[in-house]
């Protein structure tokens, strides 16, 4: 029997697992995991415990990085829209956008012009329509090239999630916008960084999948943990037993009642290990 036998520690990936802000903004190669989470993780697993990504990537935008993260259970991916089993290659659970949301994607980017929308395919396809700087940027952030497509109306079904890419103002419009034709209830719209809102199925957030996550793995919530730094991160945060954020994490997480821990660029994820040590000794 291991320390850690029956916990589950699910974590974000960008600027939570790796800090990958820096990457982004100034077109620099993403950095390595830092070695105290490696170590760290590896010492987690060995004592039993299940470790997992909970990540807001697409498979298309993680795949390439599973291999350089030390991990022993199924990921969270597309915010919350699927769990893949990256052992044995396939998807467990997925919650898929309505047909509707296509069309009322498209009203966005006719109502708002400047705005860019990334259509995740469940086959593992990227479409980019009206692609601004962000999405250059975020191209280049998770190394997959996206189709370019003249509407979302031409973009194919499946859809796991919509990610719309503008200024924080304007994504904050287009928020409002959604809410106020009533579609707020039919999904989730959460900000994923300061130029990113993604839209969900109603239900399909971190919290819910790493929930479905925790009954596959029939682990009680009460030994599960999770770790993250955005506002999408938050229904995870939330829904734990209890909840990390890294420095570097944005006001709301801060405020949600998470434990703060070190900068995600210094080993954030060693920092909640030490912490769970205390927990099961």
């Amino acid at each position: 029997m291991g320390r850690f036998d029956g916990v589950l520690l699910a974590s974000d990936f960008d600027n939570t697992l790796i800090y990958t802000e820096e990457a982004m903004l100034r077109g620099e190669p993403i950095p390595p995991l830092p070695e105290r989470n490696r170590q760290a993780l590896t010492y987690f697993m060995a004592e039993g415990g299940r470790f997992a990504i909970s990540t807001g990537r697409a498979l298309a935008a993680f795949e390439k990085y599973a291999p350089l993260v030390p991990m022993n259970a199924p990921g969270v991916i597309c915010n919350g829209a699927a769990l893949y089993d990256f052992t044995k290659q396939e998807y467990l659970f997925s919650a898929l956008l309505d047909e509707n949301a296509r069309q009322r994607g498209q009203l966005v980017l006719d109502r708002f012009p400047e705005a860019a929308v990334e259509a995740y395919h469940i086959d593992n396809v990227i479409h980019a329509v009206h692609p601004n700087e962000i999405t250059r940027h975020h191209e280049h952030l998770t190394k997959v090239a996206v189709t370019e497509a003249p509407s979302l109306l031409e973009v194919p079904l499946p859809l796991g999630k919509l990610l719309f890419e503008a200024s924080h103002q304007e994504l904050e419009e287009i928020q409002a916008f959604l809410k106020a034709q009533g579609w707020g209830e039919d999904y989730e719209l959460i900000f994923s960084g300061q130029n990113l809102l993604e839209m969900t199925a109603h239900g399909a957030n971190k919290g819910g999948m790493v929930r479905r996550l925790a009954e596959y793995l029939h682990i009680g919530l009460d030994h599960v943990y999770c770790v993250g730094d955005e506002a999408n991160d938050l229904p995870m945060l939330t829904l734990a037993a209890e909840g990390f954020a890294p420095a570097n994490c944005i006001p709301a997480v801060r405020n949600s009642g998470a434990a703060i821990v070190c900068h995600a660029r210094d080993g954030a994820l060693a920092d909640v290990v030490e912490i769970l040590e205390q927990k099961y000794r």
